[in-house]
Order: C-alpha cells, then structure tokens, then sequence
C-alpha cells in the first residue's frame, strides 16, 4: 500500500474510531441520565480511548522479533506521538472539567488557580496529574529517545501507569480489593484493545498478520481471563443488590457494558476460530484482516465509551 494511501486509510479508521466512541458515549450518558454529566463522560472517554492506543503502540513492537520488530518500532513511532499528543490535550481538557463539576464552577469562569489547587490537593487530581505526565513522557520518549527495545518498555510501562491513575481514584478507591480489582480490569483491557488498534495502524502486509496475529491472540487469551475475572470482583463489591443493574444509572451502564463484553468476547473467539487459521496460513489478505480488525475495535469502542461514562457516573 503507498505511502499516501496508508495514510488516508489510517485517518479514516481515527476519525471512525472518535465517531464510534463519541456516538456510543452519548448513548451511555442518556443510560445514566441524570447520573452523569455529559461533557465529563465525553472527554474521559476520549482520553481513555488514546490511552489506550497509546499503551498499544508502545507494546506492540513486543510481538514481534529480530529486524522485524526493528521494523515495527520504526512504523510505529509516529502513531506513538500523535496518540501521546491527544491523550494529552484530552486528559487536560478532563481536568478542567472535573475541577469545574468538583467546585460547582462554570468552566468558562476557571482560574488557573482553581485548576492549580483541584489538581494538588484531592485524589482526582492527583491521578489526573499522573496521567498528564505519564502521557506528555510518551510523547516526549516517542519523539525524541532513540527507537530501541528498552524505550518501548519504558513507554509502555509510562502509559501503563497512565492507565490505571484514574481507576485508582474513581468509585472503588475506598475498598482495597475493588480499587485493585479495577485497575487491573482496566489495563488488561487496555492492552487487548490497545494492541489490536496498533497493529491496524501498523500492519500492512498478510505475511506481518500471519506473524504477529497469533502471538496477538496468545496475549488477548491472558488479557480477557483477567478483565473477566477483575470486572466481576469490582462489580461485586460496588453493587449492593442484583435490582441496582437496572435500577440505577451507574447499574444500567454496567449492565450494558457487560452485555457488550460478553458480545466482544463471543466475536473475539470467532475470529480466533475462523480468521487466526486463515491469516497464520496466509490465506487472508491485509484488507481482509484489516476489516475484521476494524468489527472488533469497533465493538470495543463501544465498550470503552460505556466504561468511561460508568466511571463518571454517580
């Protein structure tokens, strides 16, 4: 595929991606309603949706070996610097509005101040303070370290802390066992949707698919296993009766998240079945493995959307 034409394909799949998500976290937010505000779930899902990604990009020269992963390391660097970008700007922009939604203040009317001492002084702030350094890191690393093994693992490890500071501080932080319960749901979940949309972003040739979509399948076995098993831990201790999964708008976001989970794995393990085979034996073309890619990640945005309003939701 040209150069040229990689590029408008990658665009579009971004610009998919943000529809997806902005689409299903507006859905999310009406399940919710009037549990979660708007604009909140909105930019939490964003940032999510590029930390992810940007934990993928970091991670995915893993999978492969020998000048081959020189190679994606290569490719990879400037995907890595534009997610690390936007993770950024949108963790920024989540925030100001969680400093605006926490003093009860106008966002327009805001002191840096304000901004300043939400940022210092509460749990929130402090992780949404880690975040920001951890994704302006990777940007910097991505932009400036030289490509090498031990960079992408001081990258990953960077966005891995970025990625769990939120869950930390959200709805089961007062409980030991929930806090790291969702932590470790988040970032498994992470890696399995985060890696799979770098290698979109990454992967142009069948023989690079039939390469790195076994080892992908090998690590998304280990992530499901974990998120599964965290997801279930973190809403037991949260809900206080089966009747809060519909009863209530944080219940009926997890309700819909789960459902979707549960549609994401069933899909995930069909591809396991039907397009591993075809692409281990290069029998499926890079558009072929491209669109199954995007089925997928699509069904995670989704998901990923339900999780950042379900986090903001009281």
């Amino acid at each position: 595929m040209g150069g040229s034409a990689q590029f408008v394909t990658h665009r579009r799949a971004v610009a998919g991606a943000v529809f997806v998500t902005v689409s299903a976290g507006v859905t999310a937010w009406a399940l919710a309603y009037p549990a979660a505000p708007l604009a909140p779930a909105l930019a939490r899902a964003l940032a999510d949706g590029a930390a992810v990604l940007t934990l993928g990009l970091a991670v995915v020269p893993a999978l492969d070996t020998g000048r081959h992963r020189d190679e994606l390391i290569r490719t990879a660097r400037a995907p890595l610097v534009v997610a690390a970008a936007i993770w950024l700007v949108t963790e920024l922009v989540r925030l100001v509005l969680a400093t605006a939604e926490a003093t009860g203040t106008d966002v327009t009317s805001l002191g840096a101040r304000t901004v300043v001492a939400f940022t210092m002084d509460t749990a929130p702030g402090r992780a949404g303070l880690v975040t920001v350094v951890a994704a302006g890191a990777v940007g910097v690393i991505a932009s400036l370290a030289p490509r090498s093994v031990p960079v992408c693992v001081v990258a990953a490890g960077l966005a891995g802390i970025g990625v769990v500071g939120h869950p930390l501080t959200g709805h089961l932080s007062l409980s030991a066992w929930g806090g790291v319960a969702i932590a470790v749901h988040a970032l498994a979940a992470a890696l399995w949707c985060g890696v799979l949309a770098a290698l979109v972003l990454t992967v142009d040739h069948r023989g690079q698919w039939a390469r790195l979509l076994p080892r992908f399948s090998q690590l998304s076995l280990v992530c499901v296993a974990v998120l599964l098993a965290a997801g279930v831990l973190g809403a037991a201790v949260v809900l206080r009766s089966p009747v809060d999964l519909y009863a209530t708008g944080y219940g009926r976001v997890l309700t819909a998240k789960v459902v979707l989970t549960v549609v994401l794995v069933v899909l995930a393990w069909r591809n396991r079945s039907s397009w591993l085979p075809a692409a281990r034996a290069h029998r499926a073309t890079s558009v072929v493995s491209r669109a199954r890619a995007y089925t997928e990640l699509g069904l995670m945005a989704v998901t990923l959307a339900a999780a950042a309003t379900l986090a903001v939701t009281g």
